[in-house]
């Protein structure tokens, strides 16, 4: 932490000044001892207990070493490993920390701050303010101004501590600052800065796979700090309408192991130095939720919470932004298959059921449907049985509705039908055909197996919305 001063008051020097500490857990001391080693095992080998006599024979001999070591004063048992504790190179001692640190997001702050009074003479009415200053806001720790301190005396100081949760990256300035009555009653002003700068502790990455109906998460954590992480808490908060589950490796306990485990969470280590950990959840959205978001377009999954303890257990928190999925493309109408024939023959007729949908707030339509001819180098092989337009009414806001379209196959083998187009009749435009039939049915293209007497096989096709029959209503013109 840098400190500096400005802006003395009276244009003297002053009596206070303000030392500042941070105030964190200490750190165990390691032994400066690189290797240790016990002398038993330079004076017998590994197979002593396979010999009963010499077996017997070693408890004396190491209780006789251990009590020559104690007498030693020559230091050349520092080596030595008289407990069975010392060979993990720790002294049992805690050391308090040498430098300020680094300070990381997430983190509370916490800083053990003191005014002295370095003066002959008494210092009186105090009123202090300790403020963190960022690039954006300024932070109010302490205000004496209501309850002055009343003085402090030569040689003196007046202690106290503050806290803030650091809650952004970058520069930030701790401000203390001091107005007081000097000795001869002069009113003075001391201000004294600190600086530090707050670090990222960890990055999140995450990735969105969607199979079917079911959407996958991924995160994964890094360690950008100096020490290891025990992450307590990684729970994903999905946002309305969606459900979350954690994915986890198979694990086989007992069931009383299972519920020690449920009440003693271990926590997951990311060792320090680019420590990684990977997380997978599954997400569920309802069908509700499902029909909501296509109307809005609104693609937020949710957000991680994020807990962490170091090494002595000073807690960290964190909170990502919200995780977007596949970007969802707001569409006033959607067309999709609902079912067809499980038996299709050359050249007889069979139903083709579709579902059409509104997706916006307004009423639509009339709305007109045929098989386009466009584009065609060569005969269709699927053609409309009877009139080539349907014509179905009206669709209510938010509302859908099935219709049927009689078709007929004119060649054998696996076929497409294609070239299922949709016009507004009030708006006069054509909807624009998609290549996915699940996205948005304008244009279908699927496969299916034309035979005489032949069952024949397609591809399954979902539908997504569930809807009302109303469009069997509709008329040929």
């Amino acid at each position: 932490m840098s400190s500096g001063g400005q802006g003395q008051g009276g244009g003297g020097s002053h009596s206070l000044a303000f030392r500042v500490m941070r105030l964190c857990r200490p750190s165990f001391h390691a032994d400066p001892v690189p290797l240790r080693l016990d002398p038993v095992d330079l004076l017998v080998g590994e197979d002593i207990f396979d010999d009963p006599i010499a077996a017997a024979q070693l408890p004396p001999l190491l209780h006789s070493h251990s009590h020559s070591s104690d007498s030693d004063l020559t230091y050349r048992s520092r080596f030595l490993l008289p407990h069975l504790s010392d060979p993990i190179g720790l002294s049992g001692l805690l050391v308090l920390p040498q430098a300020f640190g680094a300070i990381y997001l997430g983190e509370t702050f916490c800083s053990y701050i003191s005014i002295n009074n370095s003066s002959n003479f008494e210092v009186r009415d105090v009123i202090i303010k300790a403020e963190i200053q960022t690039e954006r806001q300024r932070i109010l720790l302490l205000d004496t101004s209501k309850s002055p301190v009343e003085s402090i005396r030569a040689g003196g100081r007046y202690d106290f501590i503050v806290e803030h949760d650091v809650k952004e990256l970058g520069p930030h300035t701790l401000v203390c600052t001091a107005l007081y009555n000097d000795g001869d009653g002069e009113r003075k002003y001391l201000p004294q800065f600190f600086k530090f700068i707050v670090a990222n502790p960890l990055s999140v990455r995450t990735k969105v796979r969607v199979v079917k109906e079911a959407t996958f998460l991924e995160a994964c954590i890094e360690n950008h700090t100096k020490s290891n992480l025990f992450m307590d808490q990684v729970e994903f908060e999905p946002a309305p309408h969606w459900s979350a589950t954690i994915l986890k490796a198979d694990e086989h306990h007992t069931e009383s192991n299972s519920q020690a485990r449920e009440t003693f969470k271990t926590p997951v280590l990311i060792k320090s130095g680019g420590g990684i950990y990977n997380y997978l959840y599954q997400l569920k959205l309802s069908s509700h939720g499902s029909a909501q978001m296509k109307v809005e377009g609104s693609n937020v999954l949710g957000k991680l919470q994020i807990t962490w303890r170091t090494n002595l257990g000073e807690p960290g928190r964190l909170q990502t932004q919200q995780i977007l999925g596949n970007p969802i493309t707001h569409k006033e109408i959607e067309m999709h298959v609902m079912e067809v024939p499980s038996v299709v023959i050359l050249e007889r007729p069979f139903p083709l059921q579709l579902n059409l949908t509104n997706q916006t707030d307004k009423e639509l339509g009339p709305f007109e449907v045929w098989l386009s001819q466009d584009g065609l180098h060569e005969d269709k092989v699927i053609v409309v049985n009877g009139l080539q337009k349907l014509v179905l009414p009206r669709l209510k806001a938010f509302g859908s509705g099935s219709f049927t379209l009689n078709l007929i196959a004119t060649k054998l083998g696996v076929q497409k039908i294609t070239g299922i187009t949709l016009f507004d009749a009030i708006e006069k435009k054509s909807y624009e055909p998609l290549p996915d039939l699940e996205t948005d049915g304008n244009l279908f293209a699927f496969q299916l197996n034309v035979g005489k007497p032949l069952f024949c096989k397609f591809g399954l096709i979902e539908a997504i919305y569930g809807s009302f029959d109303y469009g069997k209503m509709g008329r040929f013109a």
